[in-house]
C-alpha cells in the first residue's frame, strides 16, 4: 500500500508544482462597479459567504492560478459567490465559461447572471438544447469572437468548436454529475486560468483532493435566516402516505415533485397518480422530451398551473421553486447518496416546512450499500449537511483514485484517515520535512476486545472511541478515554477493558519502535524486532527468569504466559524490556 501511495505523492507534487509554478492572471482589487454589483444582492450575505467570497476574489487577486471548491448546502449562496467572481473577471476583460450538469439549470443561471448584469456592459448567454441548432452556431461563434463575455451551458461547452478568445475563468457547478471524458478536457482548460467549483455534497475524489491540499476549499455552513431542516421519512413504498403527503401540501396552496426516474413507466405512473389523487393538475416531464416542451411545462409548473410535477431525476439539479415543499421518490435506493441529497435539497427553499419521501420496494430489495446511504439522509437532515454527508459517503464507497477514474482499493483496506496520513508523509518526505513513519503495530493474543453494543448503543460513538483509543499515544490520554467513558456510559466490562489494555500496550511498542507481539503456543509471548542495550540487557534477564533474548534474531520471548492473559502482567514486562533497550 505505501509503495502505491509512493507513486502517488510523486503525482500530487508533480501536480502541485505544477499549479505552483504556471503564471496565471492576477485581477486587480475591487472597482466601483464591482461595489455596485454587491450592492444590488436582494439579500444579507451570511458570515461563511463573507469569508467564501474574500477568499475567493484573494485567490483571483494572486498571480497564480486559483483552484476553489466552495461547498455549501443548496440554497447557501454559492451562486452568489459565483455572479461576483463572473463579474470580476468580465470587467477586467476576461471571458467566463460556466459549466452545468442539465439543461434547467443552465437556463436558470442565465436567468439569474444576465438579470444581476443587466446594467452593466457585460453580454451574457447560453448555450443548450433549448436554442435551435442555427442559434447555437451564432453564440458559439460570437463567443469566439470575443463578443460574448460569459458562456453559460452543459457539457456542450467543452466540444472542440468552443475556442474562448480570452479565458479567464471556469466556474463549474456540481462537478459530480459529469464523467470523466469531460473533467479530462476542464484539466487541459484549466492549467493556466482561475477554476471556481460550486457544490453542495462533492464527490468523494473531489473532496479527498481538497483535504489533502490539491485544491483550496471554502465551506458555506451558516444558512440563511428563516429556514427549517427538512423532514425526512424513509420506508417501503405506501400509496396511502403518499395520497396523505400530496393532499397535504395541496390543502396549504403548495406543489408537489414527484420523481420517477424510468422513462419506460412513467406514463403509467401518471395514470396511477391520476386515479389516486383525481382533483390533482398534474403535468409529466422526462429527459427524452423536446426542449421546448420541457420548457414550457416547467414555465406552467412554476406559475401554478400544476399541483404535481411528475419527472425523471432532471430536477435533481436547477430546479428553484419555493412554492414545492413536499418531495416523493420512487425507488430511491437506485440512486447515489449525493443525488439523493441534491433531490432533496429541491424542497425547503422557504421558510415553510418541507418534507421528503424516500420510498423503497421493500427491506429484502436493499442491498448493505442502499440501505447505508438511505438511513445517512435521515441522520443528517439539518441544515448545512452536504459536507457531512459527503464525509459518510467516503465512508460507504471510499475515496476513489484521486488522479483517475477508477476506485482505489488500499483506501477500504486500511480506512480513509489511515490512507491520508501516509499520503501526508509522502508528500512530506518530497519536500524534504523529517517525517516520523508510524510503525504498523501487530498485536495477537488470544482475548477478546471490543466495544458492544449493549454498552454502547451509537455506531457512530463506537468507531470514534475505537479511533481514539488507536491514536492515543500515552498512557494520559488512555487514561483520559477511560474516565470519559465510565463517566457517560458506566462501568467498564471485560472486553472493554480488554481493549483498553491492549491500546496501552500499543502505544508502549509503538513508542519503542516494536513491531509485533504475538501469543504462541507453550504459554509464551514472542515480541519481535527488539534491540537491548548489552548492559542493561544483562540486569534485566538476570532479574527476571521468564524473559528470554535472542540477538541474532532481535527477539524476545516472555514465558510462562497463562492462556487467559493478565494484561497487567504483560504491560509490567512490557515496561522492563522497553526499558532496557
Amino acid at each position: 500500500m505505501r509503495k502505491s501511495v509512493k507513486k502517488l505523492a510523486v503525482d500530487l507534487a508533480k501536480l502541485y508544482a505544477e499549479r505552483q509554478s504556471a503564471i496565471g492572471h492576477a485581477f486587480p482589487p475591487d472597482s466601483s462597479w464591482q461595489a455596485e454589483i454587491e450592492e444590488i444582492f436582494p439579500f444579507r450575505e451570511t458570515e461563511d459567504q463573507i469569508k467564501a467570497i474574500k477568499y475567493v476574489k484573494g485567490a483571483m487577486e494572486s498571480p497564480g492560478p486559483m483552484d476553489v471548491l466552495v461547498i455549501g448546502d443548496v440554497g447557501f449562496g454559492k451562486t452568489e459567490v459565483a455572479i461576483r467572481a463572473a463579474f470580476k473577471a468580465m470587467e477586467d476583460g476576461k471571458q467566463v465559461l460556466m459549466l452545468v450538469p442539465t439543461t434547467i439549470l443552465a437556463d436558470q443561471h442565465f436567468i439569474t447572471f444576465s438579470g444581476r448584469f443587466k446594467k452593466f456592459p457585460v453580454n451574457v448567454d447560453v448555450l443548450s438544447r433549448f436554442r435551435r441548432r442555427k442559434e447555437q452556431l451564432r453564440i458559439i461563434e460570437d463567443f469566439n469572437l470575443g463578443k460574448i463575455d460569459m458562456l453559460i451551458g452543459t457539457h456542450r461547452i467543452l466540444q472542440k468548436d468552443v475556442m474562448p478568445l480570452d479565458l479567464g475563468l471556469i466556474i463549474i457547478d456540481e462537478e459530480q454529475r459529469f464523467g470523466v471524458n469531460s473533467k479530462e478536457k476542464i484539466k487541459l482548460l484549466k492549467k493556466q486560468v482561475d477554476v471556481l467549483t460550486l457544490t453542495a455534497t462533492p464527490i468523494p475524489r473531489t473532496l479527498h483532493m481538497s483535504m489533502a491540499g490539491v485544491k483550496d476549499i471554502a465551506l458555506i455552513e451558516t444558512y440563511p435566516e428563516g429556514r427549517n431542516p427538512i423532514e425526512t421519512f424513509v420506508g417501503e413504498m405506501d400509496h396511502s402516505i403518499v395520497k396523505n403527503a400530496i393532499e397535504r401540501e395541496m390543502a396549504r396552496g403548495g406543489q408537489v415533485y414527484y420523481v420517477y426516474n424510468r422513462i419506460s413507466g412513467i406514463e403509467q405512473k401518471a395514470d396511477q397518480l391520476v386515479r389516486l389523487l383525481p382533483e390533482a393538475r398534474i403535468a409529466l416531464t422526462h429527459g427524452q422530451m423536446d426542449g421546448q416542451k420541457i420548457e414550457k411545462i416547467m414555465t406552467g409548473f412554476i406559475n401554478k398551473k400544476y399541483d404535481i410535477l411528475l419527472t425523471t431525476s432532471i430536477i435533481e439539479s436547477g430546479m428553484d421553486i419555493e412554492n414545492v415543499n413536499t418531495l416523493i421518490v420512487e425507488n430511491s435506493h437506485m440512486f447515489g447518496l449525493s443525488q439523493l441529497y441534491q433531490l432533496r435539497g429541491r424542497v425547503g427553499r422557504s421558510s415553510e416546512q418541507a418534507y421528503a419521501y424516500l420510498f423503497y420496494p421493500g427491506r429484502k430489495n436493499l442491498s448493505t450499500t442502499a440501505y447505508k446511504r438511505l438511513r445517512t439522509l435521515t441522520e443528517y437532515t439539518d441544515l448545512g449537511s452536504g459536507y457531512n454527508i459527503a464525509m459518510r459517503d467516503l465512508e460507504i464507497r471510499g475515496a476513489g483514485e484521486i488522479l483517475g477514474p477508477r476506485q482505489h482499493g488500499h483506501i477500504n483496506s486500511v480506512g480513509y484517515d489511515m490512507y491520508c496520513q501516509i499520503i501526508k508523509e509522502e508528500i512530506d518526505k518530497l519536500k524534504g520535512i523529517r517525517v516520523e513513519e508510524d510503525i504498523n503495530v501487530q498485536i495477537d493474543l488470544p482475548l477478546s476486545a471490543y466495544i458492544p453494543k449493549n454498552y454502547i448503543n451509537s455506531q457512530k460513538e463506537r468507531i470514534n472511541i475505537y479511533r481514539q483509543l488507536g491514536a492515543a499515544e500515552n498512557f494520559g490520554k488512555i487514561d483520559e478515554i477511560t474516565r470519559n467513558l465510565i463517566k457517560k456510559y458506566g462501568e467498564i466490562s471485560g472486553v472493554v477493558s480488554n481493549l483498553i489494555g491492549l491500546s496501552r500496550i500499543k502505544s508502549l511498542l509503538r513508542k519503542a519502535g516494536i513491531e509485533s507481539l504475538k501469543f504462541s503456543s507453550g504459554r509464551t509471548v514472542i515480541i519481535k524486532k527488539v534491540l537491548l542495550d548489552n548492559s542493561r540487557a544483562g540486569d534485566l534477564l538476570a532479574g527476571n527468569k521468564d524473559i528470554l533474548y535472542q540477538p541474532r534474531f532481535r527477539q524476545i520471548t516472555i514465558k510462562n504466559i497463562d492462556k487467559k492473559i493478565d494484561l497487567d502482567l504483560v504491560i509490567e514486562y512490557l515496561s522492563d524490556i522497553i526499558g532496557a533497550m
